[in-house]
């Protein structure tokens, strides 16, 4: 079915006259020519549909510059209303001055009377020192609340605005698989030694599907994600993850990078230029908020929210024959 499809795409850029004229000239070699021709039109083909992807990808590159630029005038807003606001909370919220007590200076000039007279000005009580300590305590104990509240709602918002969780964080390369066994605890995993242009090989282990036979994976370029936590998976440390294509009923295929692709080579999204994160947190879940958006299209282009996989140079990722599936 494959090569029918393959076949109605080749006549559609070549006239059947032709071939048939080349054929009665070069009996012998009109076979490698049509070839010829219609692998050149395979990739004329192929490279409109990247300049087209290309001239799109530079303009959601310019209007992602303007909503950078626009989130972080929103930013910087939101820090000094915060900061504002905070102020006001701590004047707020501290002591007023204290005044002194005109009746007890009245009382403190006025001279001493004789014995048994009547004081000219009443003169009240002075408070217990027990009632004025609680009161500052009280005071103290207020200000201390609103200072950690402002705190707290300043880390909030800060956060926010600055985590922002997109496919650059994710540490894709390109790797080749060097060797392939069997997981010794479990028959659903193997365990591949991958070269990612490190100085030596990653362990990696995979659980793929029935229709990959192990011993053809050896030798052959896939796509990894490096800078996932490593972890033990049933008792083998896994310092990688190998990304597959999936369909919804189990086929599973092993994503391919473009053809001239060496390990180590970086793949990069157009729309998302940053820098990935040196190890993936596990409570920050990240590759779990990613991997929905992660899809390979209905022409077997891996992207990400329409923003193609892309070893820069060399060309886009690709399922080998799924389409219109997720990657995981």
């Amino acid at each position: 079915m494959v090569f029918r499809g393959l076949q109605c795409y080749f006549y559609t850029y070549i006239d059947i006259g032709l071939e048939a004229a080349v054929m009665k000239l070069d009996p012998e070699d009109g076979e490698q020519i049509m070839e010829y021709f219609k692998t050149h039109a395979l990739l004329t083909r192929e490279k409109a549909l990247l300049q087209a992807s290309v001239r799109e990808q530079k303009k959601l590159l310019v209007e992602n510059a303007k909503l950078k630029k626009d989130i972080e005038q929103l930013k910087t807003q939101l820090q000094e209303k915060q900061r504002r606001r905070a102020a006001k909370s701590l004047l707020s919220t501290a002591p007023p001055p204290q005044t002194p007590n005109l009746t007890s200076t009245m009382a403190a000039n006025q001279p001493s009377s004789p014995a048994g007279a009547t004081a000219a000005f009443p003169v009240n009580p002075l408070p217990s020192s027990s009632s004025s300590s609680h009161e500052r305590r009280d005071k103290h104990s207020r200000r201390r609340k609103a200072e950690r509240k402002a705190r707290s709602t300043s880390d909030l918002l800060s956060l926010g605005v600055e985590s922002q969780v997109d496919v650059s964080r994710l540490d894709l390369r390109v790797g080749r698989i060097l060797s392939v066994r069997l997981h010794p605890l479990a028959e659903a995993m193997i365990v591949q030694e991958v070269d990612v242009g490190e100085n030596g090989p990653r362990t990696v282990v995979s659980k793929v599907g029935q229709e990959i036979i192990p011993e053809e994976l050896q030798g052959s370029l896939a796509v990894l994600l490096c800078n996932v936590k490593a972890c033990k998976l049933k008792g083998v440390v896994s310092q990688a993850r190998l990304l597959c294509c999936c369909t919804s009923d189990d086929c599973v295929e092993l994503l391919v990078p473009p053809t001239g692709s060496t390990p180590g080579d970086r793949v990069t999204f157009l729309n998302y230029p940053g820098e990935p994160d040196r190890e993936l947190q596990s409570k920050e879940k990240v590759w779990e908020l990613l991997q929905p958006d992660l899809q390979v299209d209905g022409r077997g282009v891996a992207n990400y929210k329409g923003c193609s996989f892309e070893v820069k140079g060399k060309g886009l990722c690709r399922a080998p024959s799924l389409t219109n599936c997720i990657i995981r």
